[in-house]
């Protein structure tokens, strides 16, 4: 941040010289080991205005860094951080909606708003951010990034998520601009989109040196809207991880919802989509009309069948009542009944346990104001008292969210080599992974070894084994920084790859390929791999 411009930013927070000189005491005094609470709390701001913010500590912090009175400390940063669980993943991740556009779909249940895309609410948090920058891709990345920068977080790493209806419905041209306009604002070019023809393969290389490089570029659609061909094009713009609303595996209560496909339509889409490679997050909804808590038990059963479905993640969305959604109607005739708060804990509580420990599950609730639920659930927490529930009756998920490491030291003369085997669509799974004594994940490696006769029509995935996913767990570092005690830049990553390649090797295979995000390809180039038309290709012959 330059100068002028983190004079802007003091002046719109307001910070007077008096708060920065406060800011800076505070900051010595957590040096010196004092609890960063602690430390706020015994100098309040003068004139009983309460307490300085963090976002205060992370600005005085910024200004010694860039100014060269301190060295970079990471430590440090960690103790003033707001929201640290935001990168305790590894990567920072930014959410952007899409402009509204037609949904091919009619389900009932999905709520309708003039001036958004389909299923979403002005004042769901991400939405609200897609109407206050009118839905611009450039202008939502740009101002994530300084958001996140200000109070903390690193953003060297940053995983795209891009919400907002059906991707593949919308028109190619504007898929293909959305794409470049997010990435020319992680790399801070071409503000105005005033430069011509830009080429989203030069605008991609770019970001391989980014200062905010790209991991991950996930999007949202319907499985009824997957193929080869946009599977490819979705390897071009950097795509790596596939969405998909599978809502439930119940043909008949797929129909009486006007889904618009059938659960062997969406199983055949994800066989398609993991044999490209990418990750797979399913969407599965409880409480759907004509469900109950007993037809769901079965029905999250059959996620998980022996060569089936078995997504990577997992959001569960309980069906809720809303007013802009064709479900009302049913409901005010006495044609469908919302299940209560407890019985969807007890549902949840029963079904959390049994989901494997290679998925990870990201929602349990989505997150709409309880203002627009009509009838049943408004918790939103639902999360933290499903895990109350479980921890009375003494079970416990096994989940990757549940168990990856987060906070503590790590020993690596402790660490525990796993290779967890399971089918699913056309392939053999491996989940290698890096855990504790204690079960705790601190990284993994999705590798697929697909069927000789289904190997997906790219070239570099011919007789190859592919690495859908690497992830190394711990508050998100720098590139460049050392991991001290925390699981990132340990090699972990690097040994994980190197099991891969053995397992590929010993199975036949010719070549390891892996589905790379833009900003991950210096990376893998590192480890041997090189870049090819879609996918990056390691000879292992």
């Amino acid at each position: 941040m330059i100068e002028d411009e983190r004079e802007l930013w003091r002046q719109k927070r307001r910070y007077s010289d008096e708060d920065m000189a406060l800011a800076n005491k505070i900051l010595e005094e957590i040096k010196q080991g004092v609890d960063s609470h602690k430390a706020i709390r015994d100098n309040p701001l003068p004139g009983g205005r309460g307490f300085l913010a963090k976002h205060a500590l992370v600005a005085a912090y910024r200004d010694k860094v860039e100014n060269g009175e301190w060295d970079d400390d990471p430590i440090l940063l960690s103790k003033i951080r707001m929201k640290p669980i935001r990168t305790l993943s590894g990567v920072t991740t930014i959410t952007v909606l899409t402009k509204p556009h037609p949904c091919p779909g009619e389900c009932i249940f999905c709520p309708t708003e003039e001036g958004l895309p389909q299923s979403y609410l002005s004042d769901e948090p991400g939405a609200r951010r897609g109407v206050e920058h009118a839905f611009d891709p450039y202008t939502q990345v740009s101002s994530r990034l300084k958001a996140l920068h200000e109070v903390g977080h690193p953003t060297d790493k940053v995983e795209l998520l891009i919400l907002g209806g059906s991707w593949t419905a919308y028109p190619k041209q504007y898929r293909e601009w959305y794409i470049r306009r997010c990435f020319e604002a992680l790399n801070q070019e071409n503000p105005d989109d005033d430069q011509g023809e830009v080429s989203l393969a030069e605008v991609q290389k770019t970001n391989s040196q980014s200062r905010h490089r790209n991991v991950g570029l996930v999007i949202e659609t319907r499985p009824d809207l997957i193929n080869i061909n946009n599977l490819l094009e979705m390897r071009q713009q950097g795509i790596t991880k596939l969405q998909l609303g599978v809502q439930s595996m119940d043909d008949r209560i797929l129909e009486l919802n006007k889904r618009g496909h059938t659960a062997e339509q969406a199983e055949e889409a994800i066989r398609l989509v993991r044999s490209a490679g990418y990750k797979v997050v399913v969407h599965w909804m409880p409480n759907l009309l004509g469900a109950t808590p007993q037809s769901d038990r079965q029905d999250f059963a059959r996620l998980w069948r022996d060569g089936g479905i078995n997504p990577d993640e997992l959001k569960i969305y309980p069906c809720q009542l809303l007013r802009n959604a064709e479900l009302y109607q049913y409901w005010q005739r006495g044609e469908y009944k919302p299940y209560s708060e407890k019985e969807l804990i007890d549902l949840l509580a029963d079904i959390k346990p049994t989901v494997p420990r290679f998925c990870r599950i990201n929602r349990v609730i989505r997150d709409i104001p309880s203002n627009h639920v009509v009838e049943g659930n408004r918790n939103t927490s639902l999360r933290q008292d499903v895990a109350l529930e479980m921890e009375k009756r003494g079970t416990a998920c096994q989940c990757i969210r549940c168990r990856e490491i987060r906070k503590g030291k790590i020993d690596d003369r402790d660490l525990l080599s796993d290779d967890l085997v399971y089918r699913a669509g056309w392939a053999e799974e491996h989940f290698l992974s890096y855990n504790t004594q204690d079960d705790h994940i601190l990284g993994f490696l999705r590798l697929s070894l697909p069927d000789k006769d289904h190997y997906f029509p790219a070239e570099e995935l011919q007789d190859a084994a592919i690495i859908r996913e690497v992830h190394v767990y711990g508050q998100s570092i720098e590139v460049g920084e050392e991991g001290g005690t925390s699981a990132q830049h340990r090699g972990l990553g690097s040994s994980l790859i190197e099991q891969a390649v053995e397992i590929a090797r010993l199975n036949g295979y010719q070549k390891l390929t892996v589905i790379s995000a833009v900003g991950t390809r210096e990376y893998y180039a590192a480890r041997g791999f090189e870049l090819g038309e879609f996918y990056m290709v390691r000879d292992i012959k």
